[in-house]
C-alpha cells in the first residue's frame, strides 16, 4: 500500500526558510530621542531585546532625572508604539532591557529616551549624540532560544539583525 503524502504536509516539509530584517534605529531628536525596531519580513513574538551602550564612544548615558549623571534636558524612557515590556531605566544607567511581545511584520516599536554623551569635548555637546559617540554600543536580541548581536559602528544610527522565519 502506498502513502500519499498531502501536497500541503509536502509544501511545509519543503518550505525554505526565510530572512527576516530586523532593523535598529537609533533617531537623535529634541527633546527625546528614540530607538525604532521594525521587521520587514515576519512577524516577531517574545523577543528579548538588550540595548548595551557600556561600549559607546561617547560613553553614552540614560538621563532620565534632573538631578543625575545626564546634563540639561532629561526624559523618562518610554515605550511610544508597540507591545513591550521594558525593565526600569536609573539614571545613567547604559542598558535598555525589553521584551517585545508581539510586532506584525512592517510595524515599529518605538521607544523613547534621552541620551547624553560624556565626553568632555563632544562634537555635538554632551545633549545631542553625534552618530560616531554612538559606535560600539550593542543591540542584542534572543528570538526562540536564539542570540544575535550588532554592533553600531562608522557613525551609522541603524543596525540589522537576520531572524529567519517560514515564509
Amino acid at each position: 500500500m502506498k502513502s500519499i503524502i498531502p501536497s500541503a504536509a509536502l509544501l511545509a516539509l519543503l518550505a525554505s526558510p526565510a530572512l527576516a530584517d530586523i532593523t535598529v534605529r537609533f533617531v537623535e531628536s529634541a527633546p527625546k530621542d528614540r530607538f525604532v525596531i521594525s521587521s520587514d519580513t515576519c512577524p516577531l513574538q517574545d523577543v528579548d531585546v538588550l540595548i548595551d551602550l557600556d561600549g559607546s564612544a561617547g560613553g553614552l548615558i540614560f538621563d532620565v532625572t534632573s538631578a543625575g549623571a545626564g546634563v540639561e534636558i532629561f526624559q523618562p524612557v518610554e515605550v511610544q508604539s508597540g507591545i513591550v515590556t521594558a525593565q526600569p531605566v536609573v539614571d545613567g544607567d547604559q542598558q535598555l532591557s525589553f521584551q517585545i511581545s508581539d510586532l506584525r511584520a512592517g510595524d515599529d516599536i518605538v521607544i523613547s529616551a534621552d541620551l547624553d554623551d560624556v565626553l568632555t569635548n563632544s562634537s555635538l555637546g554632551q545633549i545631542r549624540v553625534a552618530g560616531s559617540e554612538l559606535d560600539g554600543a550593542i543591540v542584542q536580541m534572543t528570538i526562540g532560544g536564539e542570540t544575535q548581536t550588532a554592533v553600531f559602528a562608522e557613525g551609522a544610527n541603524t543596525v540589522v539583525l537576520s531572524h529567519s522565519c517560514l515564509s
